[in-house]
C-alpha cells in the first residue's frame, strides 16, 4: 500500500516500533514474519490498510 509523499521505510520503522516484536509475531504468519525479517517484504506490504491505520492511529 504505497502512500504518496511518504517513505515506505519510515512507515515500516514506525509500525515496527509501535507493534514491537511480540505483536508482530501475533499479527503475521510464520511465512510473513520470515519474509519481513529477511527483507523480502515490508510491513506495508504485509499488513492491510485498516491494520496500518489502527497502528498509526489515523483511522
Amino acid at each position: 500500500m504505497p502512500v504518496s509523499g511518504y517513505d515506505p521505510e519510515d512507515i515500516d520503522d514506525t509500525l515496527e516500533a509501535r507493534l514491537g516484536d511480540a505483536e508482530l509475531r501475533e499479527r503475521l504468519t510464520d511465512e510473513e514474519l520470515d519474509a519481513y525479517r529477511s527483507e523480502e517484504a515490508s510491513l506495508v506490504d504485509l499488513l492491510d490498510e485498516d491494520e496500518i491505520a489502527r497502528v498509526l492511529g489515523v483511522e
